[in-house]
């Protein structure tokens, strides 16, 4: 069954659809809906959050926020105008802000600059924790599920919510908005509801926002009376998969290439390597790897045509909370091939010429998202060193999980 966007009058030319401030000092919680603007699940959701906020106000401690992320792209119900807004968050794009005129910008700049003006003020005008989540919905057929950034802060938060959770998308893509936050150092979710304009996706995602206002803190559970029928909401379609996944594989669509998914792929659906996935021009696509395809594309718009990705064992992941609170990181330039970036000193650079023993499944246990420069030399950035862990040593699911 599909859905179309209701009360759409309610967001024509307005970013923030959610602003309250308890009295109560507590936590900050943003949502993101419509950064790409054919996915409109998550607004709806947030329009649906903004009725119950008016009941339970007296339940909540501290401040909420729902902002539209690409206006112009939710009136034409397309992906973006003129270039994709979830993929324009890297430093050079935030930093050519202060060089150009206001005049030059395109669709996307416009409303990139409205929404880092948002995040700005917000960071300014509440405290802490602070938790980011941005909703998105899928051409194809899919559970729901959370992308993350892998700090720790952001698994263990995500492991509060009963779906499964995939690492590692970042290091295939350039800009995502979250990116650039978690960079901050703050929590931040990607949260998948569904495919484009079904029900379900905006069930889950209304879900999720029930859910977040409790794991978040700013509402006590025995407070919010739905909340049981929400967990189960999210249960009922999680496909029984509540695993951490990692992506191995993107599968990259070139200017002027002709692709076309073949009919029929569904996200987590088992794969074999060789087996037939797409058509580009006239030739056959097949999988480099078995494991689980993810987010094959079935729209005109974007450059991802499909990723692959397989499960975490569970004591791997327990081993790179251990390393990770060890620190084991800092001993990683004393090894020969591996030096600090002169420009950044949080940034290392690989010599794979000489490092040849290390690979990228021990830079993810230690915390590093890598980078291919060439060939030979990688580039390493760690999530950990700029995470905001403090702010979120006294929450529930830290001390839970840290424990």
């Amino acid at each position: 069954m599909k859905t179309q966007l209701q009360n759409e009058k309610t967001i024509k030319n307005e970013r923030i659809i959610i602003q309250f401030k308890s009295e109560k000092t507590g936590p900050t919680l943003v949502f993101f809906g419509g950064v790409h603007g054919n996915e409109t699940a998550g607004i709806q959701a947030l329009l649906k959050l903004k009725k119950l906020l008016s009941t339970h106000k007296k339940y909540l401690q501290g401040s909420i926020y729902g902002i539209v992320g690409n206006i112009k792209g939710v009136e034409q119900n397309k992906r973006f105008i003129d270039e994709d807004l979830n993929r324009m968050f890297t430093k050079k794009n935030v930093l050519s802000f202060q060089e150009k005129k206001h005049q030059e910008f395109n669709n996307e700049q416009l409303e990139q600059q409205q929404l880092l003006n948002c995040i700005t003020t917000i960071l300014s005008q509440n405290k802490g924790p602070f938790y980011f989540i941005d909703f998105h919905t899928t051409s194809s057929k899919t559970l729901p599920f959370i992308t993350i950034n892998d700090a720790l802060i952001n698994r263990w938060f995500a492991k509060c919510f009963p779906v499964p959770v995939v690492l590692g998308i970042e290091e295939y893509l350039e800009g995502p908005l979250l990116s650039y936050i978690n960079q901050l150092g703050y929590v931040s979710l990607g949260f998948e509801s569904g495919q484009h304009e079904e029900v379900e996706a905006v069930k889950n995602a209304y879900a999720f926002c029930c859910l977040s206002l409790v794991f978040s803190g700013i509402i006590d559970q025995k407070y919010l009376t739905n909340f049981e029928n929400e967990l189960s909401v999210l249960k009922k379609h999680n496909g029984g998969l509540k695993n951490t996944f990692e992506v191995v594989y993107r599968y990259s669509i070139q200017e002027n290439e002709i692709f076309k998914m073949l009919p029929n792929f569904r996200s987590f659906q088992s794969i074999n390597k060789g087996d037939n996935l797409a058509i580009s021009g006239n030739q056959t696509i097949s999988s480099p790897y078995s494991g689980l395809i993810f987010m094959p594309l079935y729209q005109t718009q974007g450059t991802d045509g499909f990723f692959i990705i397989r499960a975490i064992p569970k004591f791997l992941l327990k081993l790179s909370s251990i390393l990770r609170k060890l620190k084991v990181e800092s001993l990683l330039v004393i090894l020969p091939g591996i030096n600090r970036d002169k420009n950044d000193r949080e940034t290392l650079i690989v010599n794979l010429k000489i490092a040849r023993f290390l690979a990228k499944p021990l830079f993810h246990l230690l915390g590093y998202r890598s980078k291919t420069i060439n060939q030979n030399r990688l580039l390493l950035q760690n999530r950990e060193r700029v995470a905001q862990t403090a702010s979120y040593a006294q929450t529930y699911w830290y001390k839970k999980r840290n424990s």
